[in-house]
């Protein structure tokens, strides 16, 4: 039987799908998600360098996220369907394991691991380590440009929950909902923002930085402490963990880290604000808190 991976996979895991002419084995699909968010063209260019043989290339913006408006973030969701269509065309298929990496933290690849469980799709994986992983074991690079067969993607209930920002405004200060954003504690408190016109954060949310989620390897740190750690900082210590958790960051890019952090800890369902800050704060209607 055919194991299927469903929050991470390892480098050597990964390695023993592929096929000795460095493709990946039939049923099976790696995509490259580098990308850096200052200089949006280095993801691609990295890629044509060198990256683990028989990955595709998806770029944050272009492929992983809709059109922006000025209102609806730095990163909307793109339409499902056009979504689909793109991963049919590069392989993805119902019964297909897709796996995504970065150059290491996960923050980029995490994000096509949501989106595909927000189509509905379960066999997806990131590569714990990342590329960084993969070089540390020994495995090599390639150049060449893989070949790509259609897939077939079915609609599917999707896996995954959103929220919007009327949604979050609705529920401010009355407990119902508990946010969690994932940017850098500076970020969080207001200071040194680099990304967004306004800084600060919503009020009554609750910062995890997506970088705690990691180990000093650059790998996910163990499903018992995640648990605990999430758990300390919803201050509950039951078994069980409200479905009110919302995950939102900048962009609804690296809330992605914190909600599969989350789904390997066994701490499941929380939803995700795609829009995150910097939609929040594009309507100077809406409330802003800074500091702790």
């Amino acid at each position: 039987m055919n194991m299927k991976f469903t929050t991470l996979i390892s480098a050597d895991e990964l390695a023993r799908h592929h096929l000795p002419n460095g493709c990946m084995q039939r049923g099976w699909v790696l995509f490259d998600c580098r990308h850096d968010l200052e200089n949006p063209a280095a993801g691609k260019k990295a890629y044509r360098a060198g990256h683990l043989p028989g990955a595709q290339f998806l770029h944050l913006d272009e492929d992983l996220a809709g059109v922006r408006t000025g209102t609806n973030g730095r990163h909307p969701l793109p339409p499902p369907q056009a979504l689909r269509l793109l991963l049919e065309s590069r392989g993805v298929g119902d019964d297909v394991q897709v796996v995504a990496y970065d150059d290491g933290s996960g923050m980029f690849a995490a994000r096509l691991w949501w989106l595909l469980r927000w189509l509905g799709h379960e066999q997806v994986a990131v590569l714990d380590g990342g590329m960084a992983a993969w070089t540390a074991a020994g495995f090599s690079l390639a150049q060449e440009m893989p070949l790509t067969e259609t897939g077939r993607l079915s609609e599917r209930p999707s896996l995954v929950a959103t929220v919007d920002a009327d949604e979050v405004q609705r529920h401010l200060g009355d407990g119902s909902m508990c946010l969690i954003d994932a940017r850098n504690p500076e970020r969080f408190r207001g200071e040194n923002e680099a990304l967004d016109v306004v800084g600060g954060h919503i009020p009554g949310a609750r910062n995890r930085f997506f970088r705690e989620n990691l180990a000093p390897d650059g790998r996910f740190k163990s499903a018992a402490e995640l648990a605990r750690e999430f758990r300390a900082l919803l201050h509950e210590e039951g078994a069980a963990v409200p479905m009110w958790i919302v995950s939102q960051c900048g962009s609804g890019v690296t809330a992605c880290h914190n909600l599969l952090a989350m789904e390997i800890a066994g701490l499941h369902g929380g939803r995700l604000y795609p829009g995150s800050w910097s939609e929040w704060s594009a309507d100077p209607k809406r409330p802003v808190a800074k500091g702790a």
